[in-house]
């Protein structure tokens, strides 16, 4: 019911066959956010027309609204939503992680981690949670989910190697926990790799998580505020390790330029919230850069938003309607601009792929030139 082939492969960049559960999907490629059993501002058809089969939902938020025993009563988390793809669900950690530093809601929220677990206050009714690994593990197969992360210690830019190892340490203790506590085999858990922004104890760690032979490894930890350079040396360290034959996901990463950059590191799965978050800022992603739509210089733009883009936003209007929509706060714009943003990342995942099969790497970072690459 798991399983991942490598079709093409040009030096660490790879295409290739993820197969779970009787769906197959190619590689690399970009999960949407569906942050509470949506992806925000779309249709469930709207996603599946788009081209994409597999989404990623949030514990976290899943746990608060609708919580569990809806989920359970409803069969589980894709009969509740009415989705006929994929489901990938993360473990929470990232949420209360970002709790801690302030990041959700008003409240200061204290987070307390132990070795049993972690102790938090949510952003909603500021009400006392405890999850320990076991706890994650058995909401997410009230889930449903196909893919399943375990509860891990994810830690902030910058932090003492003591504390790193620290973390490190305790994710793969919790990683051990969440395997015993893990019932169905239709679930697949993935390890994740902590470190944090040391290549020694990345490289450690990444050696200690591929020990437990599972289906898939995460690379966690990254994009929480270190300059790019070390995030891109952090993936270079552990993909070096991770065994050939099982998919590679980056938690959290999805600008395109980080995205093109993964790939070359050898990276197979990514998920991001920047394409549905910025398009209902008005920030949209075209073939020749950014284009802010609030803009004034919008205003009379009666040319597609992007030319090379075949979605039914390019295809019907005009950057000044689109333009109309965001300062008007008509609900449309957000349908309009995330629809367009995700299709943008469905092509740019298509290039990639091409450009891996035919070996023409160059014309890609050529076509995408408007964006930050870093060499």
């Amino acid at each position: 019911m798991f399983k991942f082939e490598i079709d093409i492969k040009r030096g660490k960049k790879r295409t290739g066959f993820l197969t779970v559960n009787g769906i197959t999907l190619e590689t690399p490629l970009f999960m949407p956010v569906g942050t509470q059993g949506t992806v925000k501002a779309l249709t469930h058809r709207m996603v599946e027309d788009i081209g994409y089969k597999l989404i990623l939902g949030n514990t976290y938020h899943l746990f608060l609204r609708p919580g569990i025993d809806v989920i359970k009563q409803a069969g589980n988390l894709k009969k509740f939503m009415n989705w006929k793809g994929l489901i990938l669900t993360d473990s929470g950690g990232y949420q209360v992680f970002s709790l801690a530093k302030g990041k959700l809601g008003n409240r200061k929220a204290k987070v307390k981690v132990t070795e049993e677990g972690v102790e938090f206050r949510d952003h909603l009714a500021g009400d006392l949670h405890f999850f320990t690994p076991e706890r994650v593990i058995e909401i997410q197969e009230i889930f449903g989910s196909d893919i399943i992360m375990p509860l891990d210690h994810c830690i902030e830019y910058p932090s003492s190697e003591e504390f790193t190892v620290e973390a490190g340490e305790r994710t793969l203790r919790w990683l051990e926990r969440s395997l015993k506590a893990k019932n169905k085999n239709n679930q697949y858990l993935f390890g994740i790799v902590q470190g944090g922004f040391d290549g020694k104890l990345r490289e450690l760690f990444a050696k200690e998580t591929v020990k437990y032979d599972l289906p898939g490894y995460a690379i966690g930890g990254l994009s929480v505020g270190e300059p790019k350079e070390i995030m891109y040396e952090m993936t270079d360290i552990v993909t070096d390790i991770l065994p050939e034959d099982k998919p590679r996901y980056l938690m959290g990463v999805g600008k395109p330029e980080d995205i093109i950059e993964a790939v070359e590191r050898g990276i197979d799965m990514f998920d991001c919230v920047i394409p549905t978050r910025s398009g209902r800022t008005g920030i949209l992603y075209t073939s020749y850069g950014v284009v802010n739509i609030r803009n004034e210089i919008h205003k009379y733009a009666f040319e597609p938003l992007d030319p090379e883009c075949d979605c039914y936003t390019c295809k019907n209007f005009t950057k000044a309607y689109l333009r109309h929509l965001f300062v008007s706060e008509e609900i449309t714009s957000y349908i309009l601009n995330t629809l367009h943003n995700l299709r943008f990342y469905a092509k740019l995942m298509e290039d990639i792929k091409s450009a891996i099969r035919e070996d023409k790497w160059d014309l890609l970072r050529e076509k995408y030139s408007a964006y930050c690459f870093t060499h």
